[in-house]
């Protein structure tokens, strides 16, 4: 019987051992795309409890909470901090199977050094133990980020967004880790949704562009992306819940968003085309860019509405979608390349039936010159799991090159989330070591370990444009 989530923690065998503690374990992290809050590092937020670090804004966490029968005043009401990390205690011991035990787990060993379980006895201890060390010294937002060894984080953004705190924390001499902005145009994408009148407003204010004509928003949205460009962002994001693909010419596309400016209701068949049309046109920028695209496909989000009018959204209420997607993306793919215009892409899909579909269509638009140039993003939210992770790396190794994968990203919210790599590296070096073991691969430590570390981090390092800072000052979590 192995050590409960002791060192070698995943690894089933000597190979698997080896990679990770002589390869995977120390390499650096760059998070490529995360929903961590520039502000909150550039203030170095200090947390007052483990609640706020470890409960707020986690819907991963409250969606198994209200499945255990905890009620939303321990969740996101009024009940004090401190009751609420009580439920979050009666919760864990329930949730053997799904990674946040695992994950919960090894945040408190990696960030505060306690090996004891969690669970409703030893929660007033732990409580007590943690809120001290939050308190103290060295465990401050920037603190948590340099000793998990970031040296990249890629924030998302919304286009109309100052960047303020982006351009304050580039004159942070002292902090080594460059903090990059994510341009995520969702919102002008979607021109039937409320609030995208509103939205063009603001894109007026932001590029100082009037906007009255389609030309207009074209121009306005190409001068954020290169205010984003000047502010060291290289990628972009795009949630694709359901992937469309209708060709219109530039001139129906205009009287659809004319017809929208004067507040009348576009029809569906001309919301497609207009998010065609603008897609294909932010990607051409990309292109020019040298940016990274990035599609996050097939969620299905808001799905209580009861709770959505009480909560708002991402707040546990999403699923995953199954709409078909295969014959649209290669459109939209199709249509950049055709115009040589096709930029580095990463498709995540959040339904593991498209992992063939994803880990195929990207071999279709290689280009022969950069290694990976279109990759098959990591297993994302209700994948990012020990089955799904491998499932997708399964899949990618199966039909394309599972060392050319650029690897994990938190996808998160939380400062804790590092731990996350981890878990991945070590599933990584245990399959990789179940190959071996099979016969399947030779016992190359010197092959298996590069390709073990680019997928840790050398293939993001070379994929993407990033400035890194400070390379040599970042410490690993023990």
């Amino acid at each position: 019987m192995g050590k409960f989530m002791g060192s070698n923690f995943l690894l089933k065998n000597e190979t698997a051992v080896s990679l990770y503690h002589d390869f995977a374990k120390e390499m650096p992290i760059i998070d490529y795309h995360c929903h961590l809050s520039p502000k909150e590092i550039y203030e170095n937020k200090k947390f007052k409890n483990i609640t706020e670090a470890w409960l707020y804004g986690d819907h991963y966490k409250w969606r198994v909470m209200r499945a255990n029968g905890i009620s939303e005043d321990y969740i996101t009401g009024n009940a004090s901090d401190y009751e609420k990390f009580l439920a979050w205690s009666r919760t864990i011991p329930m949730t053997i199977g799904n990674p946040l035990y695992n994950w919960s787990h090894l945040e408190l060993q990696r960030f505060f050094g306690i090996y004891d379980v969690l669970n409703e006895q030893s929660a007033p201890a732990i409580w007590e133990k943690v809120n001290a060390l939050l308190n103290g010294e060295g465990f401050s937002v920037r603190d948590l980020i340099v000793k998990s060894n970031v040296r990249v984080i890629c924030t998302t953004d919304d286009p109309v967004d100052s960047l303020e705190y982006h351009t304050l924390l580039k004159g942070e001499k002292d902090f080594p880790v460059s903090v990059v902005p994510g341009f995520r145009p969702d919102k002008g994408l979607e021109i039937n949704r409320d609030g995208f009148l509103e939205w063009v407003e603001k894109l007026e204010q932001a590029s100082e562009i009037e906007i009255n004509h389609f030309e207009d928003y074209l121009a306005a949205l190409e001068s954020r992306v290169q205010f984003f460009h000047a502010a060291g962002g290289t990628v972009s994001d795009h949630a694709l819940d359901s992937v469309v693909y209708e060709e219109a010419s530039f001139e129906e596309v205009a009287e659809i968003f004319s017809n929208r400016l004067n507040g009348n209701a576009v029809s569906v068949a001309e919301e497609r085309k207009f998010k065609t049309y603008t897609l294909i046109f932010l990607g051409k920028l990309y292109a020019d860019l040298d940016w990274a695209m990035q599609f996050h496909i097939n969620a299905h989000r808001n799905n209580n509405t009861k709770m959505f009018n009480e909560l708002g959204p991402d707040t546990g209420y999403d699923s995953i979608n199954d709409d078909q997607i295969a014959k649209p993306l290669v459109k939209i793919l199709d249509s950049l390349e055709q115009d040589n215009k096709l930029p580095k892409t990463i498709l995540y899909s959040l339904n593991p039936g498209d992992n063939y579909v994803i880990a195929s269509i990207i071999n279709s638009f290689q280009d022969g010159k950069t290694p990976g140039k279109i990759q098959f993003g990591t297993a994302w939210w209700f994948n990012d799991t020990k089955d799904g992770m491998l499932a997708q790396m399964k899949a990618l190794s199966n039909v394309g090159l599972f060392s050319r994968f650029i690897g994990m990203l938190t996808d998160s919210r939380s400062f804790l989330s590092y731990t996350r790599h981890e878990y991945f590296r070590r599933l990584v070096c245990n399959l990789i070591g179940e190959w071996v073991e099979d016969g399947e691969v030779p016992y190359d430590l010197e092959l298996l370990g590069k390709i073990v570390q680019g997928i840790s981090y050398y293939n993001a390092k070379e994929y993407f444009n990033f400035t890194e800072v400070g390379t040599a000052d970042c410490l690993p979590l023990n």
